[in-house]
């Protein structure tokens, strides 16, 4: 097998020779981190490793949300959270997506803003009364922020609406939306490639040398040496980062085969957001489940499960789709980075070695902004 000592001299010199700035991870972060930095550095040679033949973060695994917070979401972090942090949060996800939205372009995004509803089913009337008391102050909040006037309202009728079995009541976001997540990638792809950056794929990086003014990273096909290390990994990157609170979050997701007059048109929470589900090229696309096995879901191995993919399918036929029948045609799963609050990890490791890690579950919403301020923090 070709690896690096085996590359020409041509090949050496164009890829791997006096690296400026190496970026481990080609998802939303190490994207935006090499593009903010090319528009510092115009001269530098930055090189992205990836360890698969594709991206292999949840950025264009899961279900491609443009969301910035639910409101039972909103409602149990101002439980647990200090007030101005959960703002804080809400604002960094509605600029993040701004940003996205900006550099990519919502054609190219495939954005659809068709909002989002929050189902609520009878065991959740306690937690529905409790966040419907606050929706008042959650639309105050919101147009401070983003200048919009009643993003979130009451809608009884989305059962009916959709055909939705068990769903006593929602709360709807008119701004949230829906992105086409292989399109982003391919976007960003190619504005780093036209930005002369190197992509690798197949490059799995195992362990990090430090040197003086510089670092190597040792991958599976051979060693890269550059003076500055971004990584941008997020749930895969504890191996690296050992002191901070960085845990892999396995998200499981399945595919039905085309729906013939399919209805639904939106993105959906439901049990609080543990499960959620939204149309795409006539099917429905639905994941989640990780209460179910919340140890067996902190795992980076990008596999599948009987017991969540069992309830997943029992949920999409009686509660989604309870008067249609429907096949399966497809599972996978995708890897988030998360740990004990939603603040992601942006910061300089050592001399050479940065990071930019920890997304908890919002990389579409905030990948954008975190890249650009990793860059930013990384002086050459």
């Amino acid at each position: 097998m070709l690896n690096i000592e085996n590359t020409s001299y041509w090949e050496q010199k164009t890829f791997f020779r006096n690296v400026d700035f190496l970026i481990v991870g080609a998802g939303i972060v190490g994207y935006s981190t090499a593009l903010h930095i090319r528009a510092s550095y115009p001269n530098a040679k930055i090189v992205i490793i990836e360890r698969g033949i594709l991206p292999s973060g949840a950025s264009s695994k899961n279900a491609g949300f443009a969301c910035f917070g639910s409101a039972t979401e909103l409602y149990s972090d101002l439980q647990t959270m200090p007030e101005e942090n959960v703002w804080e949060t809400v604002e960094l996800r509605l600029k993040g997506l701004n940003a996205l939205r900006n550099l990519i372009g919502d054609e190219q995004l495939k954005l659809k803003i068709n909002g989002s509803w929050d189902l609520i089913t009878s065991e959740e009337r306690e937690l529905f009364n409790s966040t419907r008391e606050k929706l008042a102050y959650f639309n105050e909040q919101l147009e401070r922020i983003s200048g919009e006037k009643e993003v979130y309202s009451v809608d009884a009728e989305v059962g009916g609406k959709f055909g939705f079995a068990q769903v006593e009541t929602s709360i709807y976001n008119r701004l949230e939306g829906q992105i086409d997540t292989a399109q982003m990638n391919a976007s960003f792809y190619r504005k780093v490639i036209d930005a002369g950056i190197h992509v690798l794929f197949g490059l799995n990086a195992e362990s990090i040398i430090e040197q003086n003014n510089s670092a190597t990273i040792v991958t599976n096909q051979g060693e890269i040496t550059a003076t500055k290390v971004a990584i941008c990994t997020n749930g895969f990157a504890s191996q690296f980062i050992n002191d901070e609170d960085i845990r892999p979050a396995r998200a499981q997701v399945l595919i039905t085969e085309p729906i013939t007059n399919l209805s639904i048109k939106g993105t959906f929470h439901y049990n609080q957001g543990y499960y959620y589900f939204r149309n795409i090229d006539n099917r429905i696309l639905f994941g989640g489940g990780r209460n179910l096995d919340f140890e067996g879901e902190t795992t980076s191995e990008m596999t599948t499960t009987p017991l969540i993919q069992h309830e997943l399918e029992r949920i999409l036929r009686k509660v989604i789709m309870p008067r249609k029948e429907v096949k399966i045609e497809h599972t996978w799963s995708g890897i988030m980075g998360v740990g004990k609050t939603k603040k992601p990890i942006i910061k300089q490791v050592s001399e050479s070695v940065y990071c930019g890690v920890r997304l908890g579950g919002m990389g579409v919403a905030i990948g954008t902004l975190v890249g650009k301020e990793l860059a930013g923090m990384i002086k050459f």
